[in-house]
């Protein structure tokens, strides 16, 4: 049974009884009235009768990827009507897409009167809040990777009760077990805008998740996410200046386990500093699943051209591409009408081949800070099977055969794997049977033979399990495709042996001013030893920021300016080189 709660307003709007189950427009931000609220909404939910289990679950869990396979898409049928028929459009022909809304039959004649038919579509008679389902709705996790599907249900960070019931809502249309992080010792206040995962047990989210749980340390959020979500490595990044709700979905995406699409302003306008700040700290101390570094692809964070301004300007909205959603072999992706959609668009089309790329005008929502993957949110499949592979490298070699290593896995375990391959893209595929890896448990390889220089080589992995369960990777094979190039040595050119020096190269420090994980970005011909410290304009050494080799090439070195005062500080680099000194402010 669903629970009413009564919210009380204190102070200056006086003791007053509201019911936010009419409020359905409010923005993604919260309003300055709920701001007053939150505090006693946080105590009383912690209250509330619950139908879930609140302790974590007994086995190993692992959250899904957004790339794998998925059943259903769920929305809240209320603000910016015009999207959510695109989406249910586009979406319905992947999955089942559910719908919450409070007047079904105006849904069904909505959906009628605009030519699409309710093939896949699901209505629920549900009271909800708001549009946001990406924060307020379930998450998917497995037990053992790929066995039993249990929903997750965070505490909302909005005081929007009837929101933060709708985990319970599609955990009962699907049957699933409902895990709910309302507990004392596992309380976690979360949205799901600020979380995002590789699959494997990499998490990342901005600090709102620190400010919002300030009742745990970040061990016990660490320990929380791990315990019911399977996340092992939480990685944190500080706060945008500008990007106001301080959700990672505005700005970051991955489209696979080791690709990043991550938003880019010009050089020095609006969020851009940071975001370059926080994109060099995850992939200079971070590795991908595979344990190799993060394929990062750039993508432009767009002006609002309505109001000719960025959103550093008070009236610049935050115009973004990131914030898209994947549905199995579909891509929905926000855009505005503008000649640089056609370039976003592109840039998706060429980083996930085969998949159906979809442009969805969101200049109704994004005023409210949000688009595409704001209003929506994936349920995982109930049985997946699981294909994980990294995507192979171009090469030089033209000689071996090409290792085609993979991940897979099913409950009723694996009958056949295949490996397919072609160099002519008009060609059928030529099939190589994959065998399991000695000793290495899931792990399947097989092999593509060498190829002449200059030849493109396109493939992908089939398999079927036990149970009669087929699955391709990536998902829309044999259309989509993992791809390299064999290149070969030009016997035009030779080594150049070039006179060894010191000379360090030192890019300007940025953010600058700084307020949180700040990068000094330093080019070395070779390695070197370097020291790295911080003194303020006295002369005081505050911080020795680096002591030790750099590489040859680019480096990257951070401190965190949230731990100094506000003022001047001078970033002294050494080594044999001589001295070398920049001045960084810190707000």
């Amino acid at each position: 049974m669903k629970i009413k709660f009564l919210l009380i307003l204190i102070g200056v709007f006086s003791i007053e009884s509201i019911s936010f189950s009419q409020q359905q427009d409010l923005p993604n931000r919260m309003t300055s009235e709920e701001e007053v609220i939150m505090p006693n909404y946080l105590l009383n939910s912690s209250q509330r009768a619950t139908q879930g289990i609140t302790t974590p679950p007994n086995s190993p869990t692992r959250t899904i990827g957004e790339w794998e396979e998925v059943q259903g898409l769920v929305i809240g049928w209320t603000s910016f009507p015009s999207m959510l028929r695109e989406i249910v459009r586009h979406a319905k022909e992947e999955c089942r897409v559910y719908i919450l809304a409070g007047n079904p039959q105006q849904v069904w004649n909505d959906l009628n009167a605009n030519g699409i038919d309710t093939v896949n579509v699901t209505v629920l008679d549900e009271e909800f809040n708001t549009v946001w389902s990406r924060d307020y709705g379930p998450w998917s996790v497995y037990t053992d990777e790929v066995d039993t599907l249990l929903t997750i249900d965070w505490v909302y960070n909005r005081p929007r009760p009837d929101d933060d019931l709708v985990p319970e809502v599609i955990a009962n249309v699907l049957n699933t077990p409902l895990y709910q992080t309302t507990s004392t010792e596992y309380r976690l206040v979360h949205c799901g805008g600020n979380f995002m995962t590789d699959g494997f047990g990499t998490g990342f989210s901005s600090n709102l998740v620190l400010d919002e749980n300030q009742n745990h340390t970040e061990a016990e959020i660490d320990n929380i996410m791990n315990a019911f979500m399977g996340i092992d490595r939480y990685i944190k990044m500080p706060t945008l200046p500008y990007d106001g709700i301080h959700h990672i979905d505005m700005h970051m995406k991955l489209l696979n386990e080791e690709t990043i699409l991550m938003g880019e302003y010009p050089q020095g306008i609006a969020d851009g500093p940071q975001i370059e700040a926080n994109l060099l700290y995850v992939i200079n101390n971070f590795n991908s699943v595979y344990g190799t570094p993060y394929k990062v692809v750039r993508i432009p964070m767009p002006k609002d051209t309505d109001h000719d301004a960025y959103p550093n300007a008070w009236n610049g909205e935050y115009w973004t591409y990131t914030n898209s959603t994947i549905v199995n072999k579909t891509v929905l992706v926000p855009t505005y009408n503008i000649p640089e959609d056609d370039i976003a668009l592109d840039i998706y089309r060429d980083a996930m081949p085969g998949y159906n790329i979809i442009g969805i005008n969101s200049k109704a929502s994004i005023p409210s800070l949000g688009a595409i993957h704001c209003i929506t949110k994936e349920v995982a499949a109930e049985n997946p099977l699981l294909i994980s592979h990294q995507e192979l490298a171009d090469t030089d070699d033209n000689i071996n055969p090409y290792p085609v290593e993979a991940y897979i896995k099913h409950r009723s375990g694996i009958a056949t794997t295949t490996l397919y391959y072609r160099t002519d893209e008009t060609a059928p595929y030529d099939a190589v049977s994959m065998t399991p890896i000695s000793g290495q448990n899931g792990f399947y390889i097989g092999y593509i033979p060498p190829q002449y220089n200059g030849t493109t080589v396109q493939y992908y992995i089939h398999a079927e399990a036990v149970s009669g369960k087929e699955q391709v990777r990536p998902m829309p094979a044999p259309d989509g495709y993992f791809h390299f190039d064999v290149f070969g040595d030009d016997p035009n050119t030779s080594n150049i042996n070039n006179e060894e020096n010191h000379n360090l190269m030192i890019g300007n420090i940025f953010p600058n001013p700084a307020s949180a994980i700040t990068c000094i970005p330093l080019n070395s011909e070779k390695g070197q030893h370097v020291s790295i410290r911080l003194f303020d304009v006295t002369g005081k050494l505050i911080q020795t920021v680096f002591e030790g080799e750099l590489y040859a090439g680019q480096n990257y070195k951070f401190f965190d300016a949230s731990l100094l005062s506000s003022g001047t500080y001078m970033v002294e680099i050494s080594g044999e080189f001589g001295t070398k000194v920049q001045k960084v402010m810190a707000k």
